[in-house]
């Protein structure tokens, strides 16, 4: 039986070997939600419910729509999210003897369905009237301007982002085809610059120019990802790099040898995100909402 790294990432490959992208989707409703709790899903989680193409941002589960008084359509198919569980302390008595506090956390998983997907609740709730989602370029900018303790910029032929002197390179915004890319790109070369350990901290930053290394794959994914995060919240499509059947293979092929790495770099995108948008970090949902 799978578990819920393997279930989550046969959900992308599928995508991926399909020809899409997930993280590369156009962003058509705000982040998505839970529909009781209004709280916004993190991680991973924005990418298996954003990618799925449902006009509404709000997610319930089968019990839930039951509760609001409506029911979920035949056939419907579920989308699963992920949430840890966070096990009872124990004491583990370690190799020298002494005692340590000890919780075992583990990953789960439970389905929702979009609220489209239900009848006699959108109507209920006065939200059957699906709103387009406009991109701002303005909030781009608010971004940008707004990241705590940025890294250096400087002008160059292409984009980068160096650990050595923390410094971002980006081409001038005029030589982009459109400001959506540039934006994105910028917010692609920011995540990485998270990594420092002035901001987050992450391992394997420090070797971000060893391209091909396994350190380098999922420090792109990180910043593929943050910058898929930040677009949604400004409502742009990212666009840093074309949907090659290369491209595809490359990630497909990486996430094949690993099921932890899309979980993992997910949630070390959320951290990047969220420094950069200068808000504090919330905890993943520990618990199924019945």
């Amino acid at each position: 039986m799978p578990n819920v790294y393997e279930i989550v990432t046969e959900n992308i490959i599928k995508q991926l070997e399909s020809g899409v992208i997930p993280w590369r989707k156009p962003w058509r409703t705000e982040s998505p939600v839970n529909l009781i709790s209004q709280k916004e899903y993190r991680g991973i989680n924005v990418f298996l419910l954003g990618s799925q193409g449902y006009g509404s941002r709000y997610w319930l589960t089968f019990n839930q729509a039951k509760k609001l008084g409506g029911h979920v359509q035949a056939g419907a198919k579920s989308t699963p999210v992920v949430f840890w569980h966070i096990g009872e302390e124990k004491t583990v008595r370690k190799p020298d003897g002494t005692d340590r506090k000890s919780k075992a956390i583990l990953l789960r998983y439970y389905n929702v369905f979009n609220l489209c997907q239900t009848d006699g609740i959108a109507e209920k709730l006065g939200l059957d009237k699906q709103v387009t989602r406009v991109p701002s370029l303005e909030q781009c900018e608010s971004l940008v301007a707004g990241m705590p303790n940025p890294p250096q910029r400087e002008q160059s032929a292409r984009a980068w982002y160096r650990p050595s002197n923390d410094t971002v390179g980006m081409p001038a915004r005029d030589l982009f085809a459109s400001p959506a890319e540039y934006y994105s790109t910028l917010f692609h070369e920011l995540t990485h610059s998270t990594g420092h350990a002035s901001r987050v901290g992450r391992e394997g930053i420090e070797q971000l120019n060893t391209f091909g290394s396994e350190s380098y794959s999922k420090e792109e994914l990180v910043a593929e990802l943050g910058a898929a995060m930040l677009c949604g919240v400004s409502g742009i499509e990212q666009g840093t790099l074309g949907n090659s059947a290369a491209y595809l293979q490359s990630w497909t092929t990486r996430l094949k040898s690993d099921s932890k790495l899309l979980v993992s770099a997910a949630s070390q995108a959320q951290k990047a995100c969220d420094y950069i948008r200068n808000t504090s970090a919330k905890p993943e949902e520990s618990e199924v909402q019945s």
